[in-house]
C-alpha cells in the first residue's frame, strides 16, 4: 500500500498529530514492534542517570503541549 501525504501542505501541528495516531496504533501491538540493541542500551543508559542525579522526567502530555505551544 502507497501512502501519499501532501507534507508541504500539512502545518507542524497537523504533521504531529498524524505521528501521534500512528503511534498509538504501533503501541496496540508492541511486541510487532522490534526494538534495537542500541535503543535499549540508551535506554539503560538514561534510567541509570535517573537514578544517579535525580534527573526527572516531563509527562508526555505536558511535553505535547509544549512542543505546540513552541511551534504555533
Amino acid at each position: 500500500m502507497e501512502l501519499a501525504l501532501k507534507l508541504d501542505q500539512m502545518t507542524v501541528d497537523e504533521k504531529l498529530r498524524a505521528l501521534e495516531r500512528i503511534w498509538e496504533d504501533l503501541c496496540r501491538n508492541e511486541a510487532d514492534v522490534p526494538a534495537p540493541q542500541w535503543h535499549c542500551d540508551v535506554l539503560e543508559a538514561r534510567d541509570a542517570r535517573v537514578k544517579q542525579r535525580g534527573e526527572r522526567f516531563t509527562n508526555w502530555e505536558d511535553a505535547k503541549r509544549q512542543i505546540r505551544k513552541s511551534t504555533s
